[in-house]
Parts: C-alpha cells; structure tokens; sequence
C-alpha cells in the first residue's frame, strides 16, 4: 500500500475506539485528515459526536463534512482526542507540530482523558529527532529565543540548525499568532531534559515533544495494523 492508503488503514482502526456520545479531540495533519473524513461518514449514518478540533484547517475541513464541533471552552473536558504524529518511539513519546498546531494539539490533548495516535510504519523510530522538532515561540524577541534555545541544546550535547519557518517568503505563522522555530537535532537521547529546557525559555510557547500524553499508537504498515501501547 502507499502512504495514503496507510494513513486511510490506521485511521479506520482507530475509529473503532470512538463510540456514539463522545466528545472528541480530533488533530491535524494528513492522517487526521483521513480519520475526519471516515468519522464524516458515521456521523452521517448516525453517530453522534462532539469534536474539539485542535486547528482552523481541522475545523474547516469538519464543518464541510458536516461533523458536529464545539470549542474547548465549551466543551473542556474530552473522552479521546486522536491525532497523527510526525516520530513516535516505543514509550510513545511524540513529536509533533510538522502541521504547525502543536500548540492547541498539546491543549486539546491534555484535555482527553485518553489519547489514541494513528501513524503509518515510517514514522515509528528508535530515538526522536530526526524530523526537526517544532517549538513555537512568541514573534516578540526571536533572535533572543533562538539563542536561548541553542543554548540549551548544547548544554544538553544537542546541535544543529534552528530554522524558522516560512511559508510563501514569509514567516509562518500559527492560528496562536506565533512563529515556529524547527530544530534539527538528529536526535534526542533526553526528551524530559529537552522538555524542561526548552520550557524554561521565556518566548518559547510551547515545543513538539509529547510526553505521557499517548495511551495507545495504532500503526499501519505493509504486514498489517498493529497497536502500541505505553508501558507503565
């Protein structure tokens, strides 16, 4: 199978785990996407959810699929939020923000009382790292964060470039109003470490590692779909 058609196979597993009346967190990014548009057709056969989307593209691609939403504030409390991700180890620990919403991802996740990824094989790996970490930081002082934030990696025996993200010749900017900073590390033996680090950085807003928040990863690859679980 191609890539979509993975996303398409772990997005249907998923969706096994969601039952009528839940509220539900739904991510962002093209295998979310894929389990919008399956959950589209359940709502449409009958069930009913509350979604918590966890961007505007989310929320845009919900109301044209006729899925019900509310917001966090409304709705503060949710049963699941399932989301993709862009690396994903065995202890599910995340990274995420390749789509540039891990902020309101991270919110909305914390918010669940459960939290289910969907990942084709590839994204699954030994250590993070090698996809460029997301940390979105406040436009006010950037030169400074990036200091700050090298800084940091370096104590922590992390390089590389810090690369701020642009979309059509101009800065990206996320449904928060902030920038993201990527990071190329190659990879993060500590990602607590790195965590702590980076929050102690004042104009950084929030950074694309997930920990403790990822109950169970369903990952499809060419054998077939298999669920990961975090280990206690």
């Amino acid at each position: 199978m191609d890539a979509r058609a993975l996303k398409i196979e772990a997005a249907r597993a998923a969706l096994e785990h969601v039952t009528d009346g839940m509220r539900l967190g739904i991510g962002t990014g093209s295998t979310a996407e894929e389990f919008v548009r399956l959950l589209a057709e359940k709502v449409a056969a009958g069930m009913k959810i509350i979604g918590v989307p966890t961007s505007e593209r989310t929320a845009a691609l919900c109301r044209e699929l006729g899925v019900q939403l509310s917001t966090l504030d409304e709705t503060p409390e949710l049963d699941l939020t399932i989301d993709g991700a862009d690396e994903v180890d065995a202890q599910l620990t995340l990274v995420k923000g390749g789509g540039g919403a891990l902020l309101r991802e991270k919110i909305v996740a914390a918010a669940s009382k459960k939290m289910i990824v969907i990942a084709d094989q590839s994204k699954m790996v030994e250590t993070l790292g090698k996809f460029p970490l997301p940390i979105e930081v406040n436009k006010f002082g950037l030169k400074a964060t990036e200091l700050a934030i090298a800084a940091v990696a370096e104590k922590l025996g992390l390089s590389g470039p810090l690369t701020l993200r642009m979309t059509n010749g101009a800065p990206f900017v996320t449904d928060g109003g902030h920038f993201i900073v990527d990071a190329s590390f190659g990879r993060i033996p500590d990602p607590r470490a790195l965590s702590n680090g980076l929050h102690a950085v004042p104009g950084v807003v929030e950074h694309g590692l997930f920990l403790g928040l990822a109950q169970a990863a369903v990952i499809a690859g060419a054998d077939g779909i298999r669920t990961v679980r975090a280990t206690q």
